[in-house]
């Protein structure tokens, strides 16, 4: 039996005359965490709301667990459970009631009704408003509540949309940790605007740009693609920048010199990627320069992120 829990192929959606999702094709297996990334209006929501059901695409297909989710949309949401953007909880409704609402609805009862709820509170850690309405809940708890109701069923596909949107930073670290947990068994699409969560959480990453996949890779290769992976930190007392700055460009490896006039530093650039540190040491020793700081730096993930999507980076 296939790994993949979530297919997509060839997904397209117009809005007009604007293309927000432009042929998707890709798929996630049982234990992969994607960490799915774009500008906004790249077409990750619209992407996550046609794979959860919630939008018609108007070209393609999305399959949860071998089942298409246009032919057979009960089926395939069973299997799946859907964190969105907006978090659209009923806000009148007091925490418990609202999970005990979604617990019946996933088909839960009597002892069995109970446990599960007792569970899901634990994991995300609410069990102090359940008796507040949602509607005065921080924008954390609400994030909360949401990633509660789609864990409730047990789903071996989520797709969760921004799930550490307000939360505080005690809190991201327990949702992370629980993601960490619940991973091995289920395929995780999780959308976020913090690449620093992406390198810790996910064990993979697409960038999407224009409705378009531009990148696909494990993490650490996706920030080796980096224009500033193995680039090197200099900074010299006493000494000319102009001297130093004609010296370095003489190395052949180094691609480009960049001087930062605030702290005085260089940040030399790899033309292969290859590292540059012993060679910058020579030169500095040949020079006799008073070297103060001489690092080592590998890609970010948000280096990439910002070349495959057109910013410009700092």
């Amino acid at each position: 039996m296939s790994d993949s829990m979530i297919s997509v192929t060839n997904l397209t959606k117009r809005f007009g005359h604007a293309i927000a999702v432009d042929d998707l094709t890709f798929s996630v297996n049982r234990g992969e965490v994607l960490g799915f990334l774009g500008p906004n209006g790249a077409g990750k929501t619209t992407t996550m709301k046609m794979i959860a059901g919630f939008l018609k695409p108007d070209l393609g297909s999305v399959h949860v667990d071998g089942i298409d989710m246009a032919q057979n949309p009960i089926e395939a949401k069973k299997r799946l459970g859907y964190l969105p953007e907006g978090i659209p909880l009923y806000g009148d409704m007091p925490v418990q009631s609202f999970l005990t609402f979604i617990a019946r609805i996933r088909g839960f009862n009597g002892s069995q009704l109970a446990h599960r709820i007792a569970e899901v509170i634990a994991d995300v850690q609410i069990g102090d408003v359940l008796a507040q309405p949602i509607h005065t809940l921080s924008k954390g708890y609400k994030r909360r509540v949401g990633i509660a109701q789609a864990l409730m069923h047990d789903p071996q596909a989520l797709v969760l949309d921004e799930p550490t949107d307000g939360l505080d930073p005690n809190q991201k670290d327990q949702i992370a940790t629980l993601i960490e947990k619940i991973s091995q068994k289920k395929a995780i699409i999780l959308s976020t605007h913090i690449l620093t969560e992406v390198e810790s959480v996910c064990n993979r990453v697409m960038i999407i740009n224009q409705g378009k996949v531009v990148a696909d890779q494990l993490p650490t290769a996706m920030a080796e693609v980096s224009e500033f992976h193995n680039s090197v930190r200099l900074q010299v007392n006493e000494c000319s920048p102009e001297e130093i700055e004609q010296h370095l460009r003489g190395v052949d490896e180094v691609a480009d010199v960049l001087y930062n006039k605030s702290n005085g530093s260089f940040r030399l650039i790899s033309k292969n990627g290859s590292s540059l540190v012993d060679r910058v040491w020579e030169v500095a020793q040949s020079n006799g320069w008073d070297v103060r700081t001489l690092s080592e730096e590998k890609g970010r993930l948000e280096d990439v992120f910002r070349q495959l999507t057109g910013k410009q980076s700092t």
